[in-house]
């Protein structure tokens, strides 16, 4: 009996505490307690406490608390490794094994050029953590979408502006980039043939600024479609503009040494509607900060 016992202590103490795994995985993603607990929705003093048990189970400091910002120390690395995947299967099983009704649906509307390659995997750890909620996905121009928010029809969407309106924020600000075939020439020809969507918000600065260089310019290819869009510019047809790192397959920013006119930034801005609440709607809400925010992780662009 007392060999049991010893057995199971020992036991006991070489468990991990999946709760405390995934305050220190939060901490680590939001770069300090005061950002992970209120993503978690608990007490600063509740995260602190548990990163000091984990320290304690392991016997070993994690975090870098000697600077204002929080860093990992080389055990923390080691650790976040393990902690991810132990959250992730503990997560699909959870997910897998219980009820799957749909707990809530949440609308988010998203411009065509912003979908890849950031929105997909927002949508795929948003599942992770909330796999009863539904989020049905709208792509569209950032004047229709805008619209559609007004309209109550978008609970959450994401524009690209010169500036933000009233109760928006700006994730991140970037840079206008010509854009043409790999190896292309269009970029060369005189009168400067232009591909552009109908209502894409972009094409009249494009012309300003061309018309400032005295550039002649004409627009040779017009569509609703993006693909259509896409399709000719990898054709060397024309040229297009979009945010700097979102260039689609098959074509590339224009090494221009200064032939083209230099092109204005523009705002990637988040609406949020006034009735969502609640936890789901600020994890989406903070996925689609870190993932913009972070800058030149995803670099994006939209119409």
């Amino acid at each position: 009996m007392i060999v049991y016992q010893s057995i199971t202590r020992l036991d006991m103490a070489r468990n991990l505490d999946l709760t405390a795994l995934r305050s220190f995985v939060a901490v680590a993603d939001c770069g300090g307690v005061t950002r992970a607990a209120g993503y978690l929705n608990l007490t600063q003093s509740a995260v602190s406490m548990q990163l000091k048990r984990l320290e304690e189970g392991l016997g070993c400091r994690l975090l870098d608390r000697s600077s204002r910002t929080i860093a990992l120390t080389a055990a923390g690395e080691q650790l976040l490794s393990y902690a991810r995947r132990m959250l992730e299967l503990n997560d699909e099983v959870y997910a897998r094994l219980t009820a799957q009704e749909f707990e809530g649906e949440i609308t988010l509307g998203v411009p065509h050029d912003v979908v890849y390659p950031a929105i997909p995997q927002v949508l795929q750890q948003f599942h992770a953590d909330y796999p009863r909620m539904r989020v049905t996905l709208l792509s569209s121009f950032t004047t229709h979408l805008k619209e559609q928010f007004a309209r109550g029809e978008c609970d959450m969407i994401l524009t690209t502006e010169d500036g933000v309106e009233a109760g928006g924020e700006t994730v991140v600000e970037l840079p206008l980039v010509w854009i043409g075939a790999p190896g292309g020439t269009a970029w060369k020809q005189r009168p400067l043939r232009l591909a552009f969507e109908h209502r894409c918000i972009f094409r009249k600065g494009v012309q300003e600024a061309l018309d400032r260089a005295g550039i002649p310019w004409e627009i040779s290819i017009e569509s609703d479609q993006t693909r259509t869009i896409e399709a000719s510019v990898s054709a060397d047809l024309a040229i297009h503009v979009m945010l700097d790192g979102s260039a689609p397959p098959y074509s590339e920013p224009i090494q221009h040494g200064g032939a083209l006119p230099e092109l204005e930034s523009k705002k990637i801005n988040l609406y949020c509607s006034d009735l969502l609440s609640g936890a789901a709607a600020e994890n989406l809400r903070m996925l689609i900060r870190r993932a913009y925010g972070n800058g030149a992780g995803t670099r994006l662009a939209a119409q």
